[in-house]
């Protein structure tokens, strides 16, 4: 749980510092046609080169993609040529400088034996290259070296070569936290996963072998019902999916309770056509109408009717799931959705902490119970998701 509330908090972290570095590039834009003083230009240029190579360094130092990063870095340092040698002797690198390979690979060893940055002079007297390099430091442990080239090394590139290995750290732990939340969230997606099968797949096998003498049809198309349920719930691409998908896994999910509930169980569906479209998370709907209709509805001598409704809200899809059923206590509701052990409500819980580490505390569920009142819970998804695209996720 720790280790998501660090990753959720240096998520914000990160948002709030793009957004800032945002404000003073737009302050700036607005200001004279000739965007301000020099001062200015150089501030702005500073902001544009460190964002645009932030994304290359976030999945590690030795992939290709660092190579894009040291562009951007060159042009930050005003330096001849800039490298980073990750730990396995990777070398990404920009710029021209004789044997800049061979020079990076020894400044970086020795770098790293050190722990400290070090400036090396030009051991070519004609071309007078010299370099420094700044050790780029994980959780106490070097990840890899900046290594900057120019002739000659100033002191000012000397404190800028520091800078930028710590800003680098930064981005390289910050992609640590990104593939870790990815890891965690698929983890949740298997657990919610296996939480369907068992409770679920023994009640729609037992509806349909009371079928298969008396009513054969009827027999054949559940088990084509729960082969879509199945084929859906245990996907294996994607954390994402649109309403529509959700909502026909849904459909097949509800003809095989029918089965056992009969006319006990009863639906009604508002859908907002322009809502089909939009990226929720997989899973996270479904769960919501399985706990309406086990610990809402089955605790039930009468059965009831579940409500499942999608609202055009504007920049939002509102997506509400109802039953008329036993309700509970919302002090002892809270207890067990806090709870990491309950194994009732688990499904809740779950697209809950996946709602919350995607869209923040805003996208946290909302439930309204009480006793023998039935239950309602709400959840609100943002219309624009351009990175969970659930064809290329």
């Amino acid at each position: 749980m720790n280790d998501v509330v660090l990753a959720a908090a240096l998520g914000v972290l990160g948002g709030i510092l793009l957004t800032v570095l945002l404000v003073l590039a737009r302050r700036l834009a607005r200001r004279a046609p000739d965007l301000g003083s020099d001062a200015d230009q150089a501030a702005l240029s500073a902001l544009h080169h460190a964002s645009l190579a932030a994304p290359h360094l976030r999945a590690g130092l030795a992939t290709p993609e660092v190579v894009k990063a040291t562009r951007h870095l060159r042009v930050l340092l005003g330096s001849a040529a800039v490298a980073i040698v990750a730990a396995d002797g990777t070398v990404s690198s920009d710029g021209a400088a004789d044997g800049l390979e061979a020079s990076a690979l020894r400044i970086a060893e020795r770098v790293r034996v050190s722990g400290r940055r070090q400036v090396f002079p030009s051991r070519d007297r004609e071309s007078g290259i010299e370099g420094v390099g700044a050790p780029i430091i994980v959780d106490d442990r070097v990840v890899g070296v900046v290594v900057a080239f120019a002739s000659p090394v100033r002191a000012a590139l000397v404190r800028a070569a520091d800078e930028v290995a710590d800003w680098c750290a930064a981005q390289v732990e910050l992609g640590g936290l990104d593939a870790s939340r990815t890891q965690l969230a698929e983890a949740e997606l298997r657990s919610l996963r296996a939480q369907i099968s068992p409770h679920f797949i023994y009640n729609a096998l037992t509806a349909i072998a009371s079928f298969i003498t008396t009513d054969p049809l009827r027999a054949r198309e559940l088990v084509l019902e729960f082969a879509d349920f199945t084929r859906y719930s245990f996907r294996r691409q994607g954390e994402f999916t649109t309403v529509a998908e959700e909502l026909e896994s849904i459909r097949s999910y509800l003809e095989l309770e029918r089965a056992r509930f009969g006319e006990r169980l009863q639906v009604t569906l508002q859908i907002a056509p322009e809502t089909l479209t939009t990226v929720i998370p997989f899973l996270s709907v479904q769960p919501l109408v399985e706990n309406a209709v086990r610990h809402g509805l089955e605790p039930g001598a009468d059965g009831g009717e579940i409500r499942i409704v999608s609202r055009d809200e504007g920049t939002h899809t509102e997506i509400t799931v109802e039953d008329d059923g036993v309700g509970m206590n919302p002090d002892a509701l809270r207890e067990r959705l806090n709870a990491t052990d309950d194994g009732m409500h688990v499904g809740m819980r779950n697209v809950d902490a996946r709602l919350r580490q995607l869209y923040g505390p805003d996208g946290a569920l909302v439930v309204e119970t009480n006793m023998g009142a039935g239950t309602l819970v709400r959840m609100r998804v943002p219309k624009s998701q351009p990175l969970h695209d659930p064809d290329n996720d």
